[in-house]
């Protein structure tokens, strides 16, 4: 089983336009409403391809209700874990400018999280770490939990013997490297503010110098670029694609995860991340991927092996 957890679920909405105008009426031509969140995307992936998943985290309100009824109408769905709460479940909203393939993301700040639903989540999270072959741990915290948090879900998930993937920025990511995570992904703009530089490979062996095993970060377009006990390594689609991007860099993770249990090596993680999240852009939907496109991809993904790590 695959653990993934999400602190800040959400239900997704996607709202297609004609074209996106600032300060005028628009007329909705598609809507999609999907389970969200970091980490809720990854497990729906994860399902996917064929992998026994669990998510938790927290759902409270008519939101919270909203979501887990969606999870259980997913076919071979990810197995719902999460920990009930007061609050209301964000949603976040993508309104995607079919005239241009650019999508607008607005996303809610999430509940408040009390002491001692915390506590209760610890005790969901502690109870199935010894079952997990890999945990992810992915996205923002909602309001009222602790700035470490990560760091102390990565300390039980090591003390547990499971693999551990982060992906969160900002403080939470300078916390959680430092309890030296198997595997963190972070985009670009994150490296950026872990570690002061905007070169790609320096910023990237300095986030592993913090504590990482492994960095993958994400380029955008330009694909990944790994800094590993390995090696180098750096993966891109064979060509760019336009689209909508939401969910991409999930669809990267659960790759990365997906081949990992799988005991698979850093060419074969990269080409699947690198072929989900370019067919995770070019799906209609938040948080799906184009399945025929992806298989497809997985034969054309480039991957070039550099230097071994520092």
């Amino acid at each position: 089983m695959i653990l993934t957890v999400t602190l800040n679920t959400a239900v997704d909405l996607t709202y297609a336009v004609p074209a996106l105008v600032p300060h005028s009426s628009h007329r909705v031509t598609e809507v999609t409403e999907r389970p969200g969140g970091k980490g809720v995307n990854v497990a729906r992936v994860l399902s996917a391809l064929g992998h026994d998943t669990v998510v938790t985290g927290f759902a409270g309100g008519a939101t919270g209700a909203q979501l887990r009824r969606l999870l259980g109408t997913l076919p071979h769905g990810p197995a719902d874990a999460l920990v009930p709460v007061a609050g209301n479940t964000r949603r976040t909203l993508a309104v995607v400018d079919r005239s241009t393939g650019d999508t607008t993301q607005l996303n809610e700040p999430g509940p408040h999280i009390g002491a001692d639903e915390w506590a209760a989540f610890l005790r969901t999270y502690g109870d199935l770490l010894p079952g997990a072959e890999a945990v992810a741990l992915c996205g923002s915290l909602p309001p009222g939990i602790h700035v470490g948090a990560y760091a102390e879900l990565i300390r039980l998930a090591r003390s547990a013997g499971v693999p551990v993937l982060l992906d969160t920025g900002g403080e939470p990511l300078r916390r959680g490297i430092a309890a030296r995570p198997d595997l963190v992904k972070p985009n670009a703009d994150e490296l950026a503010k872990l570690t002061g530089a905007r070169e790609p490979l320096r910023a990237t062996r300095d986030a592993r110098r913090r504590g990482a095993h492994s960095v993958v970060a994400s380029l955008g377009a330009d694909g990944l670029l790994a800094v590993t006990p390995d090696g180098i390594w750096r993966a891109a689609p064979p060509s760019a694609v336009r689209g909508n991007p939401t969910g991409a860099g999930d669809s990267a993770v659960a790759g990365l995860l997906s081949a990992l249990a799988e005991g698979l090596g850093w060419h074969d993680r990269l080409t699947r991340a690198v072929a989900l999240s370019t067919a995770t852009v070019l799906a209609p939907a938040a948080g799906e991927f184009d399945r025929p496109a992806y298989e497809a991809l997985l034969t054309r993904v480039s991957v070039e092996q550099h230097a071994p790590a520092a």
